[in-house]
């Protein structure tokens, strides 16, 4: 029973990540929380603290899901020094060559720092959460670093799916 619950989630973790990730950027502007939320918040405010807390633990399983089986060799491959696929697509680059996706190569790197990425804006929201009131300033804005950084990985990741798309034909 819990191993089909896992599979039946393993195989929609990705699309969750990036609907519920979507879905939190794309409502932000409407977010009035300061050091804590507040007992009179809004839905938004509400939703942005809960949905985030789902999207966290998402985030964790997604991270559990890519790193098993060796799997984690793909895109984190610097962590074994395995460097060389990298910088033969950055020598592809400045020929004009564009990396192909599924290697552990620059695509793959670029889609583990993305995952990264995410750890941080859901650890640094978690912690601006519990933190106390004192420090709660300093941790929103790391959460708000994070998630600016986490936008631009997107659109990255975004622009790769398209490059992945070239690679089926």
């Amino acid at each position: 029973m819990v191993k089909q619950l896992w599979q039946c989630i393993e195989v929609r973790l990705h699309q969750l990540v990036i609907l519920m990730s979507l879905l939190l950027i794309c409502t932000s502007p409407w977010i009035f929380i300061g050091r804590q939320l507040s007992p009179r918040a809004g839905f938004w405010d509400v939703f942005h603290v809960y949905g985030g807390l789902f999207t966290g633990v998402l985030a964790l399983l997604f991270t559990f899901h890519i790193c098993s089986a060796g799997q984690w060799r793909q895109f984190f491959p610097w962590l074994t020094l395995d460097v060389k696929p990298l910088l033969n697509d950055l020598r592809g680059l400045t020929r004009g060559k564009l990396p192909h996706s599924g290697s552990n190569g620059l695509i793959s790197v670029i889609e583990g720092l993305g995952v990264i990425v995410l750890l941080l804006v859901a650890l640094s929201g978690a912690i601006w959460y519990v933190a106390d009131p004192s420090n709660a300033l300093m941790w929103r804005s790391y959460h708000i670093l994070f998630a600016q950084v986490f936008i631009g990985f997107i659109v990255i990741h975004f622009i790769l799916a398209i490059v992945h798309i070239r690679d089926l034909f």
